[in-house]
């Protein structure tokens, strides 16, 4: 009789153990998701900005159509991509076609001492900054979730329970690491 009492209590220590595990890596999951949602609405906000300020540019510099062109066909891929390294790369090329576009308002002044144009600037300058910080956050994120994923005991348990480690968001080329250059 005692026999069963202690296989009882070792099988209802195990299962807790495995309750607790798994809200655990649940918990890891879904801040994992939350971060990424708050990657997206810093991004939402950028992509909104962004006619605004090639519009503004245009009635300045409306002889630079090919800039105008690529920076919003970067925009519309980068609102197109599904995954951490897509948006990675999207966003990367998106900052370096408004790198070029703020090239080209350089070489207006009546542009640069536009009351609007400084507004948009300040604010893709704000939006940049918030991106980034999103971008940590779901990076650490992602780093904890997929140590609890990898170590012991999450690794045994991870894999019949359908948790997989995650993507971080990570720019692959040296040119995409910088935010645009938004200071005139």
């Amino acid at each position: 009789m005692i026999w069963l009492i202690v296989l009882l209590a070792l099988v209802l220590v195990v299962f807790l153990l495995v309750v607790a595990l798994y809200n655990r890596l649940v918990r890891h999951r879904n801040r994992c998701d939350n971060a990424w949602a708050q990657i997206e609405v810093q991004l939402k906000r950028r992509w909104d900005l962004i006619p605004n300020l090639v519009e503004t540019v245009k009635g300045y510099a409306a002889h630079e159509r090919g800039v105008f062109e690529e920076v919003t066909a970067a925009r519309t891929r980068a609102q197109q991509a599904q995954t951490p390294a897509e948006s990675a790369q999207a966003e990367g090329i998106l900052g370096q076609a408004l790198g070029r576009l703020f090239a080209v308002a350089e070489a207006y002044p009546d542009l640069k001492a536009s009351e609007n144009f400084r507004e948009l600037q300040g604010q893709l300058e704000e939006t940049e900054n918030r991106v980034a910080v999103s971008r940590q956050v779901y990076n650490d994120s992602v780093l904890t979730y997929n140590n609890a994923v990898q170590t012991f005991p999450g690794a045994v348990l991870a894999g019949p329970f359908g948790f997989s480690i995650r993507e971080f968001f990570e720019v692959t080329e040296e040119a995409q690491r910088e935010a645009p250059v938004v200071d005139f």
